[in-house]
């Protein structure tokens, strides 16, 4: 019997939870922060307007006349210095003995290692 009285007291209290409603728990209120006034901002001075005391010279847009007096189209052609002819210079014959030859063999260079003795013992003097 206590097992039952213990299920029914469960099921009892599972149905109230159920059919209770909730109420959210209320959010605090934040306080409202004091309004600051700021200074009034300082008056801009104002610029003095310059005044021009004579008005800007202008640019004449019509250019002057030309020259009366005529360019010649085709200058005269100068006459160039004549270049003296330079004589023409020959080379000496070529020596009759024949150039050296190059050998085109070379010495083999040797592969092998000789055999140094590391391990072994210094000569007895």
């Amino acid at each position: 019997m206590v097992l039952s009285f213990s299920t029914i007291q469960t099921s009892l209290g599972a149905r109230n939870l159920l059919q209770t409603t909730t109420t959210t728990p209320a959010i605090p209120t934040i306080p409202a922060l004091p309004k600051v006034a700021l200074p009034p901002m300082p008056a801009i001075p104002t610029v003095p307007q310059a005044t021009q005391p004579q008005p800007l010279p202008t640019i004449p847009t019509a250019l002057p006349p030309l020259p009366s007096t005529q360019i010649p189209t085709a200058l005269p052609n100068p006459t160039l210095p004549t270049i003296p002819a330079v004589p023409k210079m020959t080379l000496p014959p070529l020596p009759a003995t024949p150039l050296p030859t190059i050998p085109t063999t070379f010495p083999s260079i040797p592969t092998t290692m000789p055999a140094i003795p590391l391990f072994s013992p210094p000569p007895s003097n």
